[in-house]
């Protein structure tokens, strides 16, 4: 029965999907972060339903848009990311022995980037931004709080070991998903008058990170750690929010089970402890990947078949029959990619941390409170969370990453856009005749008369 209902939900977006493309976007997104379909019990979980949504959004949109209207905005950000997949695109040729998984890992990414730059072009407006990531918020935080829920019935005993699926499969890509999403929660709560909302956005954060800690993932405690001490650090009152932090970081720690705070506890010695060891030789392996192969990489997905050459020591061998991964984005992007594809991704990061001070700054010149001033703290909380995060996980080709560069790109615009709307109708109207005295300068008056 579940299956039908889920089915006949998705079916009946399909129309409006090519209608009305930004709908389509919208289908999209609660797709690929509350995995809807995962909550099925048989058939309806094997159907590509988002990949179906794409191909409608994407055709509606390219058979009904505007004329001269462009496919994605005109950022620097944009044609990175164009770049990037092309520089990834050049290593799977140039690489050994290409393969079709390793081309459909590769046309994943490209489908993540699509998304991107299509979310750059259809969100036009304060109001579908505002739609979109009330989209993307209500479906993390769908998991944070069911989960964080049956966290406290369960007295914190339970752990997740495995998310819904898609790329939140991994419970600690679960972790950092939702970890990036807790600032999300908590200003987009901050911004809404409804008070029965904002105390729905706001319970849902404590629930969250609540979840966060039943993954165990030490990389998900560390992200969740910088996404509140962002939100502390830009808060109104700093030292006050900082206080009430550390009580609660204390309470927290009290009340965790036994087996996380031993968890934990191997950050201070990771060079003691089995998979914090694997982690640094893996880095280790991908930094000489990186060195030997600066141009392309070693390839798309190609860092576990090429392991073993570069394992000098017998205990990185060991590892081999292992899941291998190089456990950092940034290291992963720099042995499978090579250094420009690295400096790309650094650039993306770079420019959207840029894009969120910068319209900060601006906002708190013009406005004691505003909503850009809040959105631009809760993108950078939230890209704050990801580069740590992403520090220890292989998540160079983070489906949310990629999405949130280009929300972060169009708030920018939109930011700037109402900003000198303002400014405009601040200035004073000038006298009646001055518009008339003005135009009769630019204009040749002929001898003998007016």
């Amino acid at each position: 029965m579940r299956d039908v209902l889920i089915s006949l939900v998705i079916l009946a977006l399909l129309p409006a999907c090519f209608r009305r493309p930004f709908v389509g976007l919208c289908a999209f997104s609660w797709l690929a972060y509350m995995r809807v379909q995962d909550l099925a019990w048989d058939w309806a979980r094997d159907v590509r339903w988002s990949y179906y949504v794409a191909v409608l959004a994407f055709a509606g949109f390219l058979l009904l848009r505007e004329r001269g209207k462009p496919l994605f905005l005109p950022d620097a950000r944009c044609y990175l990311m164009l770049a990037l997949a092309l520089l990834l695109g050049l290593g799977v040729v140039f690489s050994e022995h290409p393969d079709a998984r390793q081309v459909a890992r590769y046309l994943e990414f490209v489908k993540i980037v699509a998304v991107a730059l299509f979310t750059t072009a259809l969100v036009t407006d304060r109001e579908r931004l505002r739609m979109l990531l009330w989209v993307i918020a209500l479906s993390l935080g769908f998991y944070g709080a069911k989960s964080g829920l049956w966290g406290l019935l369960t007295l914190g005993r339970g752990q997740i070991l495995r998310g819904p699926g898609g790329m939140l499969a991994d419970n600690n890509d679960l972790s950092l998903a939702l970890a990036m999403a807790v600032p999300l929660l908590f200003h987009l709560g901050w911004t809404e008058r409804r008070s029965e909302v904002r105390l729905g956005f706001w319970l849902a954060v404590p629930l969250t990170v609540i979840t966060v800690g039943l993954t165990q993932s030490r990389g998900g405690f560390l992200s969740v750690a910088m996404a509140i001490g962002v939100l502390l650090w830009r808060s109104r009152n700093r030292m006050a929010g900082l206080l009430a932090g550390l009580l609660v970081l204390a309470a927290g720690f009290v009340l965790a089970p036994e087996s996380y705070k031993e968890r934990l506890a191997t950050l201070r010695h990771p060079t003691e402890e089995g998979s914090a060891a694997g982690r640094l030789r893996a880095w280790g392996i991908a930094t000489r990947m990186a060195l030997d192969h600066p141009w392309l990489g070693v390839g798309f997905g190609k860092f576990q078949q090429h392991y073993l050459e570069y394992a000098v020591d017998p205990t990185e061998a060991e590892l081999a029959g292992e899941n291998i991964v190089a456990h950092s984005s940034y290291l992963q992007i720099w042995a499978e990619g090579g250094s420009a594809a690295l400096c790309g991704y650094f650039a993306l990061i770079a420019g959207s941390f840029w894009t969120c001070w910068k319209v900060r700054r601006m906002a708190e010149e013009r406005y004691e409170s505003s909503w850009i001033r809040n959105y631009a703290v809760m993108f950078e909380a939230s890209l704050a969370t990801f580069v740590v995060g992403s520090s220890f996980l292989n998540r160079a080709h983070f489906d949310l990453f990629y999405h949130w560069v280009a929300l972060i790109l169009v708030f920018g615009v939109l930011a700037r856009r109402e900003m000198l709307q303002d400014v405009r109708a601040l200035r004073p109207p000038r006298a009646a005749g001055a518009g008339r005295i003005a135009r009769g300068f630019g204009r040749r008056v002929a001898p003998g008369g007016a």
